[in-house]
């Protein structure tokens, strides 16, 4: 219980921090408090390994995101696609984050939308036409 209430605390608090990018005392009292003020619930075991493999897929994005940010200036992007991914099923609404968070960090891509159906309407830049 003790480790779920860590992790859970970590990961609102990293959030915080990504979305305030302030360090100040007050922030991280603000912060701690929203943090431990948010309702919760304990996952199952389940959960927690998708949570596990959704943090190392935000590890794999950020040399993702490198290399993506490198091949947009180097090469042109002249195409722009809009598609529909399907949700991986029984995600939790923080996964869901996590998901839209891992997509939207690498410069190609941005979810536009969350369809409550169970889909992202995701933007892409390409190099080519999509059909070519």
């Amino acid at each position: 219980m003790i480790k779920y209430l860590s992790l859970n605390l970590i990961l609102r608090l990293a959030i915080w921090f990504l979305i305030t990018a302030d360090l100040s005392l007050a922030n991280i009292i603000i912060g701690v408090s929203v943090c431990l003020l948010l309702p919760g619930r304990r996952p199952s075991k389940a959960a927690l390994k998708d949570w596990f493999r959704a943090f190392g897929e935000v590890i794999k994005s950020v040399p993702q995101a490198y290399i993506e940010a490198f091949e947009i200036i180097l090469k042109p992007h002249n195409y722009e696609d809009i598609t529909m991914e399907r949700v991986k099923p029984q995600r939790t609404p923080g996964l869901i984050f996590l998901d839209i968070f891992i997509i939207t960090f690498t410069p190609k891509t941005i979810v536009l939308k969350y369809h409550q159906e169970g889909w992202y309407e995701v933007h892409w830049v390409r190099r080519r036409r999509p059909d070519s």
